[in-house]
């Protein structure tokens, strides 16, 4: 069901902040040098018998989330209906509430935010010969399968993602097909922008960018849309309410299975008559669900009472951060002007410790750690893109959680280095 905003909701949230280590367990992780979405990387949980000795710091993803008691209770209670009838009032709340936060005319509950970001290029890309301009390193592009070409029929032309995750707007200009009708080139209908950026590790692009985005896709009659899985975030960072940011896009797809803690959903919004068209396209899709109250009750407490927590994630990913800015030697490099959101990339600059091995080593218990750190600690992240690391927080990491992360990288480090000094 398409939902109009109601300006109740604005004002219930309008006041907030917006060598070799002996370890045990398998050392698979090493074989992979780049992580890749399809890699489940399932860590070693620690056996029953070591429960009492050893600490697991997830920091894969956002995506491990699992919702809490109060979640959890909003979900056994939820008043359900039949949603494809538009019949599930709890859904239609959490979409009254979504339209509101975002000042969009309507929105639209989907199951994934891979659905969400397909049915807005399949509705703002109608016709055959349509083109969308995307990031070369954007979620859209490198994380979905391809599923703009492969279900949508729509060619992507890139953009070259700069480290802050924006575009050079004369090269984005020069990316529209400015050469239409000319039978040799497709018609450029769309621009997708993506904030906060995955890749580029949770950068929040400038609003001086998305209004010169805007700007420009205005004169070429185009539209734009903001892949927002993580909008939340950037509009804490900014410490403006999401519709400062979303002035600047036409349409919006926003998660609500990250960060916000739900368990399954996306916000799709937009202009009344796309959201008409999104919901044809979701039901082609197989997105249509039916007493799906259960999970929008999940989705209404996200935006409602999960978001002004996020700044608590930036505040413990920076702390990781300057830890490994003060190891000494240095092992890591990390711009800390970068360590924006929750989302840290960061660099080894040791040649013979490659990510591989050290997310090998932070993930395992190591032999004389739980003599020197009183316990095992098992903290998992990925090798990532460029001979680098991801580390993402989420609510289900406290500060002390993140001072147990520093702990033990500080313990891989000086075993790492005092086996080096007794490799000369």
């Amino acid at each position: 069901m398409l939902v109009s905003g109601a300006p109740c909701y604005l004002n219930r949230i309008s006041s907030r902040v917006w060598g070799k280590v002996s370890c045990h367990g398998a050392r698979g992780a090493a074989a992979a040098a780049v992580r890749r979405y399809g890699d489940t990387g399932k860590p070693r949980y620690p056996e029953p018998g070591e429960a009492a000795r050893s600490r697991v710091v997830d920091l894969r993803s956002d995506t491990v989330t699992k919702p809490g008691p109060a979640m959890r209770r909003a979900m056994s209670e939820a008043e359900v209906g039949d949603d494809v009838m538009g019949e599930d009032p709890s859904v239609n709340e959490l979409l009254h509430i979504a339209a509101d936060m975002f000042r969009m005319e309507a929105a639209l509950f989907v199951p994934s935010g891979t659905m969400s970001n397909l049915i807005a290029v399949m509705v703002h890309c109608r016709e055959r010969g349509d083109e969308m301009i995307v990031g070369d390193l954007s979620h859209l592009h490198i994380y979905e399968q391809g599923g703009s070409a492969q279900l949508a029929g729509v060619h992507a032309a890139t953009a070259t993602t700069l480290p802050d995750g924006s575009f050079d707007l004369d090269q984005l200009d020069s990316k529209i097909r400015h050469g239409y009708p000319d039978p040799h080139y497709p018609r450029t209908r769309l621009i997708c922008v993506e904030n906060t950026h995955n890749i580029k590790g949770g950068r929040v692009l400038p609003l001086t960018f998305l209004q010169e985005v805007r700007a420009l896709a205005d004169r070429f009659g185009l539209s734009v849309h903001m892949d927002g899985a993580r909008l939340m975030n950037a509009a804490v960072a900014l410490r403006v309410p999401p519709s400062t940011i979303l002035h600047h896009t036409h349409t919006v797809s926003v998660c609500l299975s990250k960060g916000l803690g739900a368990p399954v959903g996306t916000i799709l919004a937009g202009p009344r008559d796309f959201i008409s068209q999104a919901v044809r396209c979701r039901k082609a899709l197989g997105g249509g669900m039916r007493q799906a109250g259960i999970l929008a009750a999940a989705g209404k407490l996200a935006l409602l009472e999960m978001v002004e927590r996020l700044e608590e994630d930036h505040r413990n990913a920076k702390t990781f951060a300057q830890a490994l800015l003060d190891c000494d030697p240095p092992l890591f490099a990390v711009d800390m002007a970068a360590v924006e959101t929750n989302i840290l990339r960061f660099h080894l600059q040791e040649p013979s410790l490659s990510p591989s091995e050290f997310c090998d080593r932070m993930g395992q218990v190591c032999e004389g750690e739980e003599a020197a750190l009183g316990q095992g600690i098992q903290v998992l992240m990925y090798p990532y893109f460029g001979n680098s690391v991801r580390a993402v927080w989420h609510l289900g990491i406290s500060p002390e959680d993140t001072e147990l992360a520093v702990q033990k990288m500080q313990f891989v480090a000086s075993q790492f280095l005092n086996e080096k000094v007794s490799a000369r």
